[in-house]
């Protein structure tokens, strides 16, 4: 589905159902150096369940246009800007990593439009260790090396859809790798670890939101570790569903993260 958000071209995945803005709406907002594409299992299976979906590529991400946004203030002003084009007035909020940012600020800046935060592999701060940083800067295709070893808990974790030569590690390296290449002339993968390091609003907006919260979180974590989640849990009142899994919990623990969605959305 093609949307005019602020002026630029912006693509969302619907999960294989016309959208009807008629039909409660659930809004999955990807991560890091990712698209759209994370979200196909939920995305498709609350399509068929009486939902409706989008699933945007953010700005310079995937299929969408424009420039990246500055920040996670600015990524919630868009999204709330793509409810509008898209014509939904309550949604409920379910975002990864940096999404999981971007929904938490969505959900507080127009908090009578958010019906239900979900939180996935979040932290709060969600700080960059420097080293990381500068190698994101300096050489982005080793830093998705290591954001992979990171993010997966094991070198062998089956996908949800297991066929010969599929392999966790590989498939998200060919994701980030292609969304790197999607945005010439920009450094995407250090622009949005930037944009996770200097987020610092998170307690005051957790002080705005007035829907139910759940965390959905990876036990065996390494990028955005369950313990940094305490301060931010407590302000959101949030509940807590905990996978044996790291931080790519959709691909690592597709049925898992199913499940736990069900449960928060319920």
């Amino acid at each position: 589905m093609e949307l005019i958000v602020n002026g630029e071209r912006t693509w969302a995945y619907t999960g294989g159902k016309t959208f009807d803005p008629t039909l409660p709406c659930v809004v999955f907002v990807h991560g890091a150096l990712n698209d759209h594409s994370v979200w196909t299992l939920l995305a498709r299976w609350y399509a068929h369940h009486g939902w409706t979906v989008l699933a945007p590529d953010l700005p310079a991400h995937g299929r969408s246009r424009g420039a990246p946004l500055p920040d996670v203030q600015a990524h919630a002003d868009w999204l709330l800007a793509l409810l509008d084009a898209a014509g939904v007035r309550e949604s409920a909020y379910v975002g990864h990593s940096m999404g999981s940012l971007i929904a938490l600020e969505s959900a507080a800046r127009a908090p009578e439009r958010a019906t239900r935060l979900v939180m996935v592999g979040t932290a709060y701060p969600m700080k960059v260790s420097p080293a990381l940083l500068q190698t994101a800067l300096d050489a982005p295709l080793a830093a998705i090396d290591m954001v992979n070893s990171f993010s997966i808990s094991t070198l062998a974790s089956k996908p949800g859809y297991p066929a010969p030569g599929m392999w966790l590690h590989g498939a998200s390296r060919a994701l980030m790798r292609r969304t790197l290449r999607g945005a010439p002339g920009v450094n995407l993968f250090h622009h949005d670890f930037t944009v996770c390091n200097r987020y610092d609003h998170g307690l005051e907006a957790a002080a705005q939101v007035r829907c139910p919260v759940h965390f959905i979180l990876g036990a065996a974590d390494q990028m955005t570790s369950p313990r940094v989640t305490r301060d931010i849990a407590q302000a959101l009142n949030a509940r807590i569903h905990s996978l044996p899994c790291g931080h790519a919990l959709m691909q690592e623990a597709p049925e898992a993260m199913l499940a736990a969605l069900r449960a928060s959305l319920a």
